[in-house]
């Protein structure tokens, strides 16, 4: 299955395929994002009202809600863009950071137990958790959190699962 060019923070085989990949749900936004949204708004009003009324004071006043508006928003957003989930035919890979990098990767030959929640809200928007189990430990190794359509990612991982313990099996 093809998914446009490979990322540069994880390199893959020849013949390893991604399978599945994504970011967070927007629902992790959060509310930062409307509030950064409406306090740039609110700086555009307050600084389009001093025009009017000849105000350096409010004008600038309009101007510094207007880019702490911006940066909430933008900061954000970018958190968002810069969180990824992949799924390949061998591998797990979560992917965080605008500045940094930390990405988590590890072989699906690992994976033991995996588990998918939703809370009634995510059943209603379409997100949920997909947490990843690893053999000999008892706590999550790693956990997409937010997975938009989490069904989809949980039957693609476990369509993988299933072909590697097959193909460790014929060994």
């Amino acid at each position: 299955m093809a998914f446009g060019s490979t990322p540069d923070w994880f390199h893959i085989s020849e013949d390893e395929d991604i399978v599945w990949e994504s970011r967070p749900h927007p629902i992790t936004m959060g509310a930062r994002l409307p509030v950064g949204i409406g306090l740039a708004l609110a700086g555009l009003v307050v600084a389009g009202w001093s025009v009017i009324d000849g105000g350096t004071l409010v004008a600038l006043l309009g101007l510094g809600l207007l880019a702490v508006g911006v940066v909430v928003a933008v900061a954000r957003y970018l958190v968002w863009t810069n969180t990824r989930y992949v799924i390949t035919s061998s591998e797990l890979y979560k992917k965080r950071g605008i500045v940094s990098r930390d990405v988590t990767q590890f072989r699906l030959e690992r994976v033991q137990n995996t588990s998918l929640s939703q809370s009634g809200l995510g059943r209603l928007l379409g997100y949920g958790d997909l947490t990843v189990y690893t053999a000999g430990s008892g706590e999550p190794e790693l956990t997409f959190e937010r997975v938009p359509q989490p069904e989809v990612a949980s039957s693609r991982l476990s369509d993988r699962l299933e072909v590697v313990a097959t193909d460790e099996s014929a060994l």
